[in-house]
């Protein structure tokens, strides 16, 4: 396996509040890394750092093998899948421009090329095709979801970032997103980050699973790992809150 991300000792501040602190990590090509903790740990902050939205105050961030600070990060942003709670769907384009957009940014597609890549994706986040034409407004929660990832995966990214992409749907489709999450990233081997405020989605979806507390990673494991060995009763508490 070779490392597609790593993160060396960084530290991160909003202002004078400091949010991480001497943070290292390393992801592997085609893990499912879950990051879970409590609001205010630092987990967005840490995901944001990884696209280049955030720099670190102190360390370096690489990705792909190439230092943040020495590429073209609109470049590489557009190599890497970006899906958030609540889809962020432009409204005022269809599920096909929604899909194509950053594919259209990296080089002009024809109509045919749009519609056949739309058919494709939705097929990938199992939707019909006859979607395809309809805004955002007119599709369901669940359905803007799928969308959402979808059009983070259009591109062919070798790296997807989840932000709690489910948070803002019902629990029965929420599950088959999992679900569908799931059998997609072990289908196509994609490296997933996903952030989530529930243990119980952490332990479904996660090869490894990242419990951050103040900043820093707490703990890290396997499910088995840290039901059997959790380091301490903030992680004990954690656990039992949420099974």
């Amino acid at each position: 396996m070779s490392k597609v991300i790593e993160i060396r000792n960084c530290t991160a501040s909003y202002g004078d509040n400091e949010i991480l602190k001497q943070v290292s990590l390393s992801v592997e090509k085609g893990e499912f890394v879950v990051i879970i903790g409590p609001s205010g740990c630092g987990k967005t902050t840490l995901l944001k750092m990884i696209n280049g939205l955030v720099a670190p105050k102190t360390g370096e961030v690489l990705v792909k093998g190439e230092k943040l600070t020495e590429c073209d990060l609109t470049d590489m942003r557009r190599q890497i899948g970006y899906a958030v709670q609540g889809a962020k769907l432009f409204p005022h384009m269809t599920v096909t421009e929604n899909i194509c957009y950053v594919p259209c940014l990296k080089k002009k597609m024809s109509k045919t090329e749009k519609t056949a890549l739309a058919k494709k994706m939705l097929e990938t986040v199992e939707l019909p095709f006859d979607l395809a034409g309809r805004f955002p407004r007119q599709l369901s929660g669940g359905q803007q979801q799928r969308v959402g990832i979808a059009r983070a995966m259009a591109s062919d990214p070798d790296i997807l970032l989840m932000d709690e992409p489910f948070g803002a749907v019902d629990e029965i489709t929420r599950r088959a997103l999992q679900d569908e999450l799931s059998a997609l990233q072990q289908r196509t081997r994609i490296t997933v980050v996903f952030i989530t405020h529930d243990i119980g989605e952490a332990f479904k979806l996660g090869s490894r699973i990242l419990i951050m507390k103040d900043g820093v990673i707490w703990q890290e494991g396997t499910k088995e790992e840290l039901l059997q060995k959790p380091k301490d009763s903030f992680v004990r508490q954690l656990i039992d809150y949420h099974l």
